[in-house]
């Protein structure tokens, strides 16, 4: 039995204040936040805001929420990371330059690829 052929999906980041991407019913939204404000400086890597901010792991629960019809079928994504200190650690990320975490980063990096930054 052979695995259907899936393809790959589109993502877009934006990393400029006041760049706005046009979004449709087709196109599934990520917002990346700063920190969350409990006592640290934009920039420094906690747990709770790694968990906000990591990606891949946004990318793969979209990936399962679809799987498990939670939420409605895209065909694109896009990022805004505009809040986000340094927005070259998620193009890193997107882009396979960062290290694999988890089974779950292999997953996202064969489901999707970065088409470009606004």
């Amino acid at each position: 039995m052979t695995m259907p052929h899936i393809e790959p999906i589109p993502v877009t980041l934006i990393t400029a204040p006041g760049q706005l991407v046009p979004l449709d019913a087709d196109t599934a939204l990520i917002r990346l936040p700063a920190n969350s404000g409990h006592g640290h400086a934009d920039g420094e890597v906690c747990i709770a805001c790694a968990s906000q901010t990591d990606v891949r792991a946004l990318l793969y629960n979209l990936l399962e929420e679809q799987r498990r019809e939670m939420r409605p079928a895209f065909r694109r994504v896009v990022v805004d990371a505009r809040a986000v200190a340094d927005p070259q650690q998620v193009v890193l990320a997107l882009t396979g330059k960062l290290p694999a975490q988890a089974l779950r980063d292999h997953s996202v990096a064969r489901m999707f690829y970065l088409v470009g930054t606004a």
